[in-house]
């Protein structure tokens, strides 16, 4: 085949594979910011007075609504270019920068999941004069939790379909790596196939294993 040669992409898989090494920390990385700051951020909006609850609501509304791209660059420019502040590899910048912007989708999950529990629960809750914390901890996550967890799941792969965007600032992830790769052997199909494949290979597995998670919960 003239479009494709062999051995440049048996050349190409092991660098491949070591940018996909890269692009799976950013995602299980951003995906544990994500999995506890939205948890945070449901709590606090639930919790706060209507008064103060604006504030967070409003900064919730401005990163959900920016593009992650434009805030990748914001933070690392910030970062990079600024001497009075911390040097911070990229990686660490699209990690946290990633997981906050999906801590945004992943609270309203949380926060669909809280309202979701019987009202009877919360009126046992009030007769029972249970502490806040206790009450979140022992009755209201582990029911929320049984509706969110399935669209916790979609956010993750998500988030790994967006680790490209870490290209942007200049972290070698998969399809940088691809990219890379095309340039110094002109291989560009070979690389950004297998790249694709490699999302593909990862990707879709997992999609099948939250719908079966989401379709066992629904049982209960």
């Amino acid at each position: 085949m003239s479009w494709w040669n062999w051995q440049s992409a048996l050349d190409a898989l092991p660098l491949l594979l070591q940018g996909f090494g890269t692009t799976l920390v950013a995602t299980i990385g951003g995906t544990v910011i994500a999995i506890f700051l939205g948890l945070l951020i449901a709590v606090l909006l639930r919790s706060l007075p209507a008064w103060v609850n604006w504030l967070p609501k409003l900064l919730v509304a401005f990163i959900r609504n920016t593009p992650l791209i434009v805030q990748l660059v914001f933070i690392y420019t910030l970062f990079s270019m600024n001497e009075a502040l911390i040097q911070v590899p990229a990686l660490t910048v699209g990690i946290v920068v990633i997981g906050i912007h999906y801590s945004t989708y992943m609270s309203e999950s949380y926060r669909a999941g809280i309202d979701a529990v019987p009202q009877g629960q919360w009126e046992a809750i009030s007769a029972l004069s249970l502490p806040p914390v206790r009450s979140f901890r022992s009755i209201v996550l582990p029911q929320a939790l049984r509706a969110t967890v399935p669209s916790l799941g979609n956010y993750a792969v998500a988030m790994f379909k967006d680790t490209p965007f870490l290209m942007a600032i200049y972290v070698t992830e998969l399809v940088r790596t691809a990219e890379q790769i095309g340039g110094r052997t002109f291989a560009y199909t070979e690389a950004f196939t297998l790249a694709g494949l490699i999302f593909l290979a990862a990707s879709y597995p997992t999609s099948l294993l939250i719908r079966r998670m989401e379709k066992s919960l629904a049982t209960y």
